[in-house]
């Protein structure tokens, strides 16, 4: 039957399981479950547990999964593949064994020398940049640059068609850890306010421009000390910490991979939706346009580019 699912697409970060049960490169259902950083049970138990259902109705599909299932942390450790990594080369260092009657395939990560000249290395990122290649051919001519916000925001060359090198920024940890274990936003049980939260987005974005030259260091206490002296609300604080920290992460990549990130008319960025807007707040500010993309809808297309060898439309 024509209709039969072929494999199951998963991508398994921190803090999500998400399967997609496919037939090609059409989706057919979709399945989430606990991420590598919460399981409550073995990974195995885990994953075999949300697909339990799909097994018992098509039987030991094959299974092909990106994140960080492959991490130290994760199901089975994948070592990483060196840039430049392209489709071949990702898909040579596939880790493949059996479970339970499945065949499994695990997507490697990818590892490069970064413009700073220190190790970098990503999980996940690389499977969607794979997918954003093949849903966007090109992408993968000539040299462009890939936007990935996030926990661990990377930036990404891609040159014909292959990962070159990036670049990873901390910026969503910082945020976070600055956010919620710092002196500068108590928590506060206040209601959200979007007028005062784009207010202060744009007003952190500003002062970014304006001190270009300061370490970030020596901006965060504003936070606090705008609080206390010029009443900025906690709503307009915290989005003003994340304008600081996403208008220096901006700042700092522009001159990256000989300035191609200045001279690109539509950068990809792939990432969470509410992100990857502020993120493209930033470039704009910059004169850099930038394009939207599905971070989930990447990750099965990538798979799937991986898996075009073993799987039928």
């Amino acid at each position: 039957m024509t209709d039969l699912p072929t494999h199951i697409a998963g991508d398994w970060g921190t803090t999500h399981l998400r399967l997609h049960l496919c037939r090609g490169a059409t989706v057919l259902d979709k399945v989430d479950g606990a991420g590598i950083g919460s399981l409550t049970v073995s990974a195995e138990a885990t994953l075999f547990g949300a697909l339990d259902p799909w097994a018992r109705k098509y039987g030991s599909l094959p299974i092909w999964l990106a994140g960080m299932v492959g991490s130290r942390n994760g199901w089975r450790e994948v070592p990483y593949a060196s840039c430049p990594a392209g489709a071949a080369e990702l898909r040579s260092a596939l880790l493949r064994f059996d479970a339970r009657g499945h065949s499994i395939a695990i997507a490697a990560g990818v590892s490069c020398t970064n413009p700073l000249g220190a190790p970098d290395v990503m999980r996940g990122e690389e499977t969607q940049i794979l997918g954003a290649i093949a849903m966007h051919p090109a992408l993968g001519r000539g040299r462009n640059i890939v936007a990935l916000p996030g926990t661990h925001t990377k930036w990404a060359l891609v040159e014909d068609g292959k990962l070159k090198s990036f670049q990873t920024s901390l910026s969503g940890e910082l945020y976070a850890l600055l956010r919620d274990r710092s002196t500068l936003l108590k928590a506060s049980a206040v209601e959200a306010n979007e007028e005062a939260e784009r207010r202060g987005f744009e007003a952190g974005l500003q002062r970014s421009r304006e001190m270009r030259s300061v370490p970030l260091s020596h901006l965060l206490f504003e936070v606090r000390a705008r609080q206390l002296i010029q009443g900025m609300t906690h709503a307009e604080a915290s989005t003003y910490l994340s304008g600081l920290i996403i208008g220096q992460d901006v700042l700092g990549a522009l001159p990256w991979f000989d300035g191609t990130l200045r001279t690109s008319t539509a950068v990809p960025i792939i990432g969470a939706p509410k992100l990857a807007e502020l993120y493209a707040a930033a470039l704009a500010s910059h004169g850099i346009q930038t394009v939207p993309l599905d971070a989930t809808e990447l990750t099965i297309a990538g798979l799937n580019a991986l898996a075009h060898a073993d799987i039928a439309e």
